[in-house]
């Protein structure tokens, strides 16, 4: 007996024409101001609690956390400053830019969060918004303020490490 022949598709390529900050690819915002003004000591994952536009603005990435920090209050976590622009096809219904956005973590990282920021005077820094599953997220480090001269030696390291990867790279090349 003969046996019908069997045909395998290939798998879909996926949609070039989808967003890749949308797709959970790609950061929406990156607060690249923290790692130089903060030494980030331990990072966070948490959610944000977020109004039916600020998800599409965020997916169209217009975020900004330049000037954003997160603060404990009542045995919850909030965001602070974080500007998320106007959804452009929004309608009156559209979100406040700088509204105060609850994050959403859990009980044990909460008390943990609230030990370390009282007594040890640590700030709470977002340092990018990103979608994971289709759920926006924030991630905040524990972190402590530089003063000039931290930030003038991080520069110089920095440098200085780039100028030995650009010295064996040419080594390499010779």
């Amino acid at each position: 007996m003969a046996r019908p022949s069997v045909q395998i598709k290939a798998a879909k390529p996926k949609n070039p024409k989808r967003d890749p900050v949308a797709a959970g690819e790609r950061d929406a915002a990156v607060n690249r101001a923290a790692s130089h003004n903060y030494f980030l000591l331990e990072k966070f994952e948490a959610g944000l609690m977020l109004r039916g536009t600020e998800v599409k603005s965020i997916r169209s990435g217009q975020v900004q956390l330049k000037d954003a920090y997160a603060i404990m209050k009542d045995g919850e976590a909030w965001l602070l400053n974080a500007h998320i622009g106007h959804y452009e096809h929004g309608n009156i219904f559209n979100h406040e830019p700088l509204r105060t956005r609850k994050l959403l973590l859990h009980h044990e990282e909460i008390r943990k969060l609230i030990g370390k920021t009282q007594l040890k005077g640590l700030t709470l820094i977002p340092t990018r918004v990103y979608f994971r599953n289709g759920r926006a997220k924030c991630e905040i480090a524990l972190a402590r303020g530089k003063q000039e001269w931290d930030k003038r030696e991080t520069e110089r390291r920095r440098t200085a490490d780039k100028e030995a990867r650009e010295a064996i790279a040419r080594s390499r090349r010779a």
